[in-house]
């Protein structure tokens, strides 16, 4: 009782409670991973993606490595690409290639395949589906 009396107390409900950020809620470093590796996993071998497959450079060691990176900072976790190579700056680094409306899709069906197998919270997985669908749309440079 004595316990019970404490968690209720005054003292201990006027602290704020941190929400927890997404990359704790995807289960850290490996959560995080699992899905950048699952989303390359996707790329590599569904027909639907193999004209985004193609353009990436192989093997897809180097650049799973560093979209885990963008995703743990981008996901509220370290933010590991920024620590490596500064400012993302995604839509200047993504200039160099053809990124039109069939590679948007392509790469939007291997993140959707992935979240759909890698986020169990149904929340989570939708508002990270429409942020990651505008990034998407905003790599667009055709």
């Amino acid at each position: 009782m004595k316990l019970i009396k404490k968690l209720f107390s005054k003292s201990a409900a006027s602290k704020p409670v941190e929400p927890l950020t997404p990359y704790q809620l995807l289960g850290g470093e490996l959560g995080v991973r699992a899905l950048a590796n699952d989303f390359y996993d996707i790329m590599e071998s569904a027909p639907e993606a193999a004209d985004l497959y193609a353009i990436h450079p192989k093997p897809l060691d180097a650049i799973r490595e560093k979209f885990f990176e963008f995703l743990s900072g981008w996901t509220g976790g370290p933010p590991l690409f920024e620590q490596k190579y500064g400012h993302p700056r995604l839509r200047a680094r993504h200039l160099p290639f053809k990124v039109d409306c069939k590679m948007r899709d392509q790469w939007m069906f291997c993140m959707n395949q992935a979240l759909d197998r890698q986020v169990g919270n149904v929340e989570l997985r939708e508002q990270m589906r429409a942020s990651l669908d505008q990034l998407a749309s905003h790599m667009r440079n055709q």
